[in-house]
């Protein structure tokens, strides 16, 4: 007898094996396990769940009678964590247990209820594939006490046969499911990338999601970190007009969850009331993955209320893979509309300046002109575009080179030059700026030419200006001068102190007079590149002195001090005497006008063998450090300093006099208030003309 049964569950184990070797689906593998198992222990239901190499339930069949039953992945999750699933999966061995009811290892459903299905007997087994936990056999009989050792003995080598198939089928359908999210992602890659237009991009980003997940609603929200919020731009279904545009905190809703976290979350059941709602949209369950671009977040993905089926691993999996992709493919539409914008509001610059620009590229041939290039060029737009740049103007060889290339990265060059123009025209005069640009079409160099023919011609006037107002006053001044040396000379020389007073500022004045006179002539000829230089050997001491003393008088006028700080021994320099002593005497000036009433003025120098240092400096306000750069230019004055009178032209002279010789002059502001003018001499053995 014991042989005809032994016999009898070998012929079984054959024919189980032979049945489950046939197939590699993984529902059909479950279902055929299932039907064989009840069938040969008289069970009523059972249940198989699928693990993975982590030991988490990823697939499970469910047979009741001849009815399979749908179930969840929480479902699943709550059986291998609290269940006897779980206890097998822990320990590892089987179990046998004869009374549900009275075995703490039985997770007790609303189903167990007594006036319902009761009390009954279980087996639950491990299914092994090569030592490796492959899923767990549940079998269950409405009757407690019902199943046997031997029961738990044949379930156990239907268990071990349907191990090996059952890890077979789990791969070969892990290695379908990963097939299709890689098509599903190709597919999607293709369809977002498509576009660059940001309103397309993200309209193909929720039809791929869509149809990827078999889900109608889906939502995509991108952060505004301005404000703060979760901007919901786009979405699918029927309840699209009122979700899209609404804006939501970033708070604690499951959305900033995954915007903080940077990974995507299941929701089973979302809060009626939560900060989760839209509105219009009655939210129960949802997927949510971030969208990212370069490993930051830059939104999120949801899919509301999706079926059961995807509630899973995988539906989120491929939702995250889609937002990977969404987020490159939106930060790509947004650079493209910035780009796109940039391009525009240079359109419109390019066309409405009243420069002429026209846009090269590097090998110097012209790709485009603005109106403004053709008017004052005399060409046609057709014209310029097939001329190359050095054809209209000539490069200044100092400033930029042939090859176009090496141009700087950054910064205009800028040089002047003449635009040649057609039909024997007279070239014109322009200031050319050329920088690297970068359009539409690429890296190009834009060239600005600024007409300076009306500039040319007022340095021209004012040239002329200034050598009129030299020589008419010249000869003048000259015959007043003399007058007033011939009558201070005549009259008698004990006479009224009023006369002395009256005769001295009218020499005092005459002189100031000759000098900003001489001052001009020789900005004139310095500029020219003339050289009026008369050197010779001469103490600075005895320049400093001599204009002091010139400028005594005006600084006694506002109670100033004038103080010499410079030793009577210092190295001799070889200058023009007067030109440094007019340089002097113009410092001085300068610091009569700005030091404050009672202030101090000093007049100070050192020597380092080579050179001679000479110093002004006063208390007054300073000079800020903005207008040292231009303070030497002609004409140029102070604006905090309106009410101090005269032309911008001492200062100037300043510069080209001490350059003449081959010295630097510059400012140093001094704490806490005042301003120290500096210029360096060559020493009586060194020839004028050396740079330092």
């Amino acid at each position: 007898m014991a042989t005809d049964r032994t016999q009898a569950s070998l012929e079984l184990l054959y024919h189980i094996s032979r049945e489950l070797a046939g197939s590699l689906d993984l529902r059909a593998v479950l279902q055929r396990i299932l039907a064989l198992s009840l069938a040969n222990v008289g069970a009523e239901r059972g249940s198989i769940i699928v693990l993975d190499e982590r030991g988490r339930p990823v697939d499970a069949a469910i047979v009741i009678g001849t009815r399979i039953t749908e179930h969840s992945t929480l479902q699943l999750k709550e059986t291998v964590e609290r269940g006897l699933a779980g206890w097998v999966v822990k320990n590892n061995q089987p179990a046998l247990v004869p009374d549900t009811s009275l075995d703490n290892r039985w997770l007790r459903r609303p189903d167990d209820d007594r006036s319902r299905s009761g009390a009954k007997s279980a087996i639950c087994v491990p299914l092994l594939a090569r030592e490796h936990l492959a899923g767990v056999l549940t079998v269950v009989h409405p009757v407690p006490g019902f199943f046997k050792e031997e029961h738990l003995v044949l379930i156990q080598a239907i268990a071990d046969l349907a191990g090996m198939a059952v890890l077979n089928a789990r791969l070969y359908d892990d290695s379908q499911r990963q097939a299709r999210v890689m098509t599903a992602l190709a597919e999607c890659a293709i369809s977002v990338n498509a576009s660059l237009r940001l309103d397309e991009v993200l309209q193909r980003i929720l039809e791929q999601a869509a149809r990827a997940l078999q889900t109608p609603e889906v939502l995509l929200a991108l952060v505004d970190e301005a404000r703060q919020e979760l901007a919901y731009n786009a979405a699918t279904g029927d309840y699209a007009p009122r979700v899209i545009g609404y804006r939501q905190p970033i708070g604690h809703s499951i959305g900033a969850r995954v915007t903080h976290e940077g990974r995507g979350l299941i929701v089973n059941h979302v809060h009626p009331t939560g900060a989760d709602q839209l509105p219009g949209l009655m939210i129960e369950s949802m997927v949510v993955a971030p969208v990212q671009a370069h490993g930051k977040v830059t939104g999120i993905l949801e899919i509301v209320n999706p079926p059961k089926e995807s509630l899973n691993e995988e539906a989120l999996f491929v939702l995250t893979g889609i937002g990977n992709l969404a987020g490159v493919a939106i930060d790509n539409a947004r650079l493209f509309e910035r780009l796109e914008e940039t391009n525009r509001r240079y359109r419109d610059l390019f066309e409405d300046s009243t420069d002429p620009i026209l846009i090269s590229d590097f090998t110097g041939k012209v790709i485009e002109a603005n109106r403004q290039a053709g008017q004052i060029s005399g060409y046609a737009s057709r014209e310029l575009e097939r001329l190359v740049i050095t054809q209209l103007v000539d490069l200044d060889a100092n400033k930029i080179s042939p090859d176009l290339n090496s141009l700087p990265e950054h910064g205009p060059v800028a040089f002047e030059s003449l635009l040649h123009r057609p039909g024997g025209r007279d070239a014109l005069p322009v200031e050319v700026h050329v920088h690297r640009v970068r359009l539409a079409q690429g890296e190009c160099l834009q060239w600005i030419l600024r007409d300076m023919a009306a500039r040319k011609e007022l340095a021209l006037l004012q040239d002329q200006l200034i050598a009129m107002v030299y020589h008419d006053l010249r000869s003048p001044l000259a015959n007043v001068i003399s007058s007033l040396d011939l009558v201070n000379n005549m009259l008698p020389s004990e006479r009224d102190p009023a006369v002395n007073a009256t005769l001295s500022i009218a020499d005092r004045s005459t002189k100031r007079m000759q000098r900003l006179v001489d001052s001009l002539l020789d900005i004139h000829r310095l500029e020219a590149g003339q050289s009026p230089l008369k050197t010779e050997q001469c103490s600075p001491w005895i320049l400093a002195r001599d204009a002091q003393e010139m400028v005594q008088p005006a600084a006694e006028s506002k109670e100033q001090q004038i103080s010499l700080a410079l030793d009577d021994r210092l190295p001799a320099v070889r200058v023009d005497e007067d030109m440094i002593r007019r340089v002097l005497i113009n410092l001085l000036e300068n610091a009569t006008k700005y030091a404050p009433i009672g202030g101090h003025i000093q007049v100070g120098g050192a020597s380092d063998g080579r050179w001679v240092k000479l110093w002004v400096e006063d208390d007054g306000p300073g000079i800020p450090e903005s207008e040292h750069g231009h303070i030497f230019d002609k004409y140029t004055r102070l604006t905090e300093h309106l009410s101090v009178k005269g032309l911008g032209l001492g200062l100037a002279f300043c510069k080209l006099a001490v350059q003449a010789h081959g010295g630097r002059i510059w400012i140093e502001n001094r704490a806490p208030s005042g301003s120290r003018f500096v210029f360096t001499l060559p020493l009586a053995g060194i020839r004028p003309g050396l740079k330092l």
